[in-house]
């Protein structure tokens, strides 16, 4: 499915397949050989999202590009199934696994691999040819690559980079207080858009 969102329509290389199944919203362009297979969801939120030469997002991947970020994959990138990437940069010749998370403002360097389940967290600068083991997350610029059950080094480094303030414009809210009514009033004002998007 084609959606024209805020006066911007897709754009699809003839050499690409993308599945009946999939969704691509607003300014998407998918370059020379692509494949983007069933149930994948490419949607530019108020930013681009742009597919270099041969990628391949597998089924009911996300990808979607923001206001503050572009989602940029380079050439020959594979995104695996249930994968999500928001706002993020990703070179040449990357492999992310099946469930892999890329968060706002992330770079991955060229043949990267983030393996199934890796994370790699917001504002996260991952070396070209860093490997994100099984599960594993990689935060912070340079990325430490930290196993799952590290929550105490993973917030040490993630805390400094401000997700709620990146992402949301909000302050991180005082003990025993809840960011949400703020996140979801904001966010849903901004996803409310989709109203006036046309099919194509």
């Amino acid at each position: 499915m084609l959606i024209e969102h805020e006066g911007l329509a897709p754009t699809v290389h003839p050499t690409a397949y993308v599945a009946p199944t999939a969704t691509l919203s607003g300014d998407v362009r998918v370059g020379a050989d692509c494949r983007i297979l069933f149930g994948a969801v490419l949607t530019a939120e108020g930013g681009p999202v742009e597919l270099g030469e041969g990628c391949i997002v597998m089924e009911n991947a996300v990808l979607r590009g923001t206001r503050r970020d572009a989602l940029t994959l380079g050439r020959h990138v594979l995104v695996g199934p249930t994968s999500s990437l928001t706002g993020c940069t990703v070179e040449d010749e990357v492999f992310l696994a099946t469930g892999s998370r890329v968060f706002n403002g992330a770079r991955i360097g060229r043949r990267s691999e983030v393996r199934v389940n890796g994370i790699v967290h917001l504002r996260t600068v991952l070396p070209a040819d860093a490997t994100v083991p099984i599960g594993w997350v990689a935060v912070g610029d340079p990325a430490r690559i930290l196993p799952p059950n590290d929550n105490g080094e993973i917030w040490n480094v993630q805390k400094e980079l401000d997700f709620p303030g990146y992402v949301f414009g909000l302050d991180r809210p005082a003990e025993g207080e809840s960011l949400m009514p703020s996140v979801s009033e904001r966010y849903g004002r901004a996803l409310g858009r989709h109203r006036e998007d046309r099919q194509l």
